[in-house]
């Protein structure tokens, strides 16, 4: 089963899916991917207020946006906001955002290490002693570099697009709401009907349930 985690931008998609991936790991499910947590700062005094939402809106001000690669939880600095790429901390935007005029400035040489680790994983997943059976697969997120473009995350996509298998029968990919028709497009094919979910209760039962299904999870 494919599911895609989907809805507006900062309303706590990736936490969500962070304490998803730790609920699924301790129901011994063995989650492998990556997921993408931002680097937030609280606001200065001053600026608008109220109560933050649950990923940091409000309060909380996103400079960037970090990569952490399951399962060995190895994190890397993946983008910076466009504006703050040429500030303060030196950060390298890569060819790949910059053609796309993406809000991000992301960084080729992330982009290379994270489709490292999907090459190790698609070999991992090809020799069943590598890694455990009935895993599920997180990518966090397809954007327009992947979907619309054919770059970004590639060796991610490659995994996808070969359908559900022993090693990875069901996965989880991040989709903003703009690209949910063109992944649906995509990857039916194989997958069957991708399920679009919303962080929230009834979705987290949804997919530890299907988890447990695949004899991943007790």
């Amino acid at each position: 089963m494919l599911f895609l985690l989907t809805g507006d931008v900062q309303i706590g998609k990736t936490r969500w899916l962070e304490s998803l991936c730790a609920s699924l790991q301790a129901a011994g499910t063995c989650v492998a991917g990556v997921v993408a947590p931002g680097q937030w700062v609280p606001r200065p005094e001053g600026q608008p207020g109220g109560k933050h939402g649950f990923d940091g809106a409000g309060r909380f001000e996103k400079l960037g946006i970090d990569n952490v690669l399951l399962p060995q939880g190895e994190r890397i600095e993946f983008a910076r906001r466009r504006d703050l790429a040429a500030g303060g901390k030196a950060f390298a935007e890569g060819a790949q955002a910059k053609a796309a005029k993406l809000g991000w400035a992301i960084s080729d040489t992330a982009i290379a290490q994270v489709n490292a680790h999907f090459a190790t994983l698609a070999k991992q997943a090809a020799n069943e002693t590598r890694l455990a059976p009935h895993a599920v697969l997180v990518v966090d997120e397809l954007g327009r570099l992947e979907l619309l473009r054919g770059c970004g995350l590639t060796n991610a996509l490659a995994i996808l697009d070969a359908g559900p298998t022993p090693q990875f029968p069901h996965a989880i990919a991040v989709v903003r709401e703009t690209l949910l028709d063109e992944a649906r497009r995509r990857f039916k094919l194989l997958w069957g009907e991708p399920i679009a979910i919303s962080p929230g209760n009834a979705s987290r039962e949804l997919v530890l349930e299907t988890a447990r299904a695949a004899g991943g999870a007790h």
